[in-house]
């Protein structure tokens, strides 16, 4: 089992940037695909962005495409969210969750077994 908990959120200006930071505990880190998803007020729980647990792939929510990116560093037990041109849209509570590790990525929310508490980020016009 992995506990995650999430950091780095807060308040920025349209066009800003933020760093999301997920550390993680209990079993090894690299036995785990992990994974970014986002709740808005009113609204379901959406993917994100997700790693391979050796790190070599990743995939991304075409709305956050080429602003986004996630990373990995199992030698730590952490892993990050890049987050640049921010928008209002992307005002939500940013969830980091991990699953036991696979080949193939994964983009459902009832694929990932552990989840953090979430870090709010709200995007101000």
């Amino acid at each position: 089992q992995v506990q995650l908990v999430e950091s780095g959120g807060g308040l920025v200006q349209a066009g800003g940037s933020l760093r999301l930071a997920c550390a993680a505990s209990g079993r090894t880190f690299s036995s785990y695909n992990w994974a970014w998803f986002r709740q808005a007020p009113g609204k379901e729980r959406e993917f994100v962005a997700a790693i391979r647990w050796d790190g070599a792939f990743t995939t991304y929510a075409d709305s956050v495409k080429g602003r986004f990116a996630i990373f990995r560093c199992n030698a730590e037990n952490t892993g990050a969210l890049e987050m640049s041109s921010l928008q209002p849209e992307d005002t939500a509570v940013y969830y980091c969750a991990a699953r036991t590790r696979s080949a193939l990525l994964h983009r459902r929310e009832d694929e990932y077994d552990y989840w953090g508490q979430g870090t709010q980020v709200t995007v101000s016009s």
